[in-house]
């Protein structure tokens, strides 16, 4: 494993590798709840990277789920997101604080996915 800047306070965990065992067993520590979720979907991104003879689905489920992981390894940041998401299926999209938990939401998966390019 690497690791990776702090952003908002401790790490939980060093940042992983981009392999899915890494990948795994990362997301197990930072988010128990989601590995069968991102078996599925690896499962899907496989048929299409068959399906298409391109490793670019491959390649984007990777820097997706570092990503995921990227912000669950600083509790802050996940918290931040989590209220985000929350208030983008709760709020109507008139709502002014929707286009803020948007902003909010995208400025956080950008920053993390520049930190797992970068690194």
């Amino acid at each position: 494993m690497t690791t990776r800047p702090v952003h908002d306070g401790g790490a939980l965990i060093p940042g992983p590798e981009k392999t899915f065992p890494a990948l795994r067993a990362a997301l197990a520590q930072v988010a128990p709840s989601r590995p069968a979720e991102m078996a599925t979907e690896r499962d899907t991104v496989f048929t299409t990277a068959t399906q298409t003879n391109s490793f670019g689905p491959i390649a984007m489920f990777q820097l997706k789920w570092a990503a995921v992981i990227e912000v669950e390894r600083f509790p802050e940041v996940a918290r931040r997101l989590h209220a985000a998401e929350h208030a983008v299926q709760s709020l109507d999209r008139d709502d002014p604080a929707w286009r803020a938990a948007m902003d909010g939401i995208r400025e956080i998966m950008d920053t993390a996915r520049a930190q797992v390019a970068d690194g």
